[in-house]
């Protein structure tokens, strides 16, 4: 089974409850109308824990940008509570390795208590710390960064990152779900596809279905720094199809779900700047240095946030208004949506996508307190 980038929808793990289906169609319906002030909430509150990591990936766009670490503030957390019985999905990631947050065992079991899913991107690395923790609180949904099926390749490109370790604590994640019959957490690996690396990933698909893994999902590398152009796949369109068209047979055989990218030139935005966008609708995302921004590959910031502000005001902020009016319009959106790189809205067949070298591509990250 082949999935394209989805858009209006979300991961559709627990069925939803009345009230958050309420909210949910309100939504979808003020989206589909291009309201600009919005009376449902967000359907996903996405927060950056952590800009901060445990590891020094060699395409992280923070090795191209001025850095200062900051991790988000636990009263803000607690600030959307009030929300949690509303939207569909928490999802925590940014720029950084969620589970490295002090809080963070704390913030899944303050999510737990409402009907929110959870939702969580990590490198791996902590699984052995927070296994138990994903029980508990019952996580929904989690995905795993992974380079290589190799530990030589995923090393390389993840320094720090040791596939051993990774694959035991989620063999030992998926040995628990299956002994205690559990649903959930659904888990795939996320593959970043690059020239080093593209050859292993029919491999990576094998290795997930010898854990127990349900899917594997590919982005291409967008790359920041100059050095890095050499391992672009831009113009790379036979090695892609190559690779990509051997893993999905493999992921047909052994009856893995596989989300991959368009391939370069067919990509359903066509000649457009990006797909169309329903961020600015259907998300709400707060960085860890306390701003609001449209969502995490845009240097745009709205707004610092204010927890002591009705969560609709800051919902329905003039610039959250004006974003919601020019992000699908070629002639009015702001220069760094011209280039879009975010891997569920950006068009593949634009080289913009693929190099953002030169460009001011991140935010500055100053802390806000």
């Amino acid at each position: 089974m082949i999935i394209r980038a989805k858009t209006k929808t979300l991961f559709s793990g627990k069925e939803l409850t009345a009230r958050q289906q309420k909210n949910t169609q309100l939504n979808i319906a003020e989206m589909e109308a291009g309201k600009r002030v919005l009376e449902s909430l967000p359907r996903r509150l996405v927060l950056e824990l952590t800009n901060a990591c445990n590891l020094n990936c060699v395409m992280c766009g923070r090795n191209a940008a001025d850095f200062e670490a900051s991790f988000f503030d636990i009263d803000d957390f607690r600030s959307f509570e009030p929300l949690l019985d509303v939207v569909e999905e928490v999802t925590l990631m940014g720029w950084g390795e969620p589970t490295i947050h002090p809080h963070f065992g704390e913030m899944l079991e303050i999510i737990d208590r409402y009907s929110a899913r959870k939702y969580f991107c990590t490198n791996g690395m902590t699984l052995g710390k927070i296994k138990q923790a994903i029980f508990d609180y019952q996580v929904d949904v989690f995905a795993v960064s992974l380079d290589g099926a190799t530990d030589e390749t995923n090393a390389c490109i993840r320094r720090g990152s040791k596939i051993d370790v990774i694959v035991r604590n989620l063999r030992d994640i998926v040995k628990h779900k299956r002994d205690n019959q559990l649903d959930y957490p659904w888990i795939n690996f996320v593959f970043c596809a690059m020239k080093s690396n593209i050859h292993e990933l029919p491999d990576l698909v094998r290795l997930a279905a010898d854990i127990g893994i349900e899917e594997v999902k590919v982005v291409y590398l967008t790359i920041f720094e100059e050095s890095l152009l050499d391992e672009s796949l831009w113009g790379e369109d036979e090695l892609i199809r190559q690779f990509f068209e051997e893993a999905i047979l493999v992921g047909k055989e052994l009856g893995i779900i596989l989300k991959f990218p368009h391939y370069i030139g067919e990509d359903e935005a066509g000649d457009k700047l990006h797909k169309d966008c329903f961020v600015s609708w259907r998300d709400f995302f707060l960085g860890s240095d306390g701003f609001v921004r449209p969502c995490m590959s845009t240097p745009v910031k709205f707004l610092e946030y204010d927890r002591t502000k009705d969560f609709l005001e800051i919902w329905n902020d003039p610039q959250y208004q004006k974003y919601r009016t020019i992000v699908n319009d070629s002639t009015k959106m702001d220069e760094p949506c011209t280039r879009c790189y975010q891997s569920s809205h950006c068009n593949w067949n634009r080289r913009e996508s693929f190099i953002q070298t030169q460009t001011l591509f991140s935010p500055d990250w100053e802390k806000s307190r």
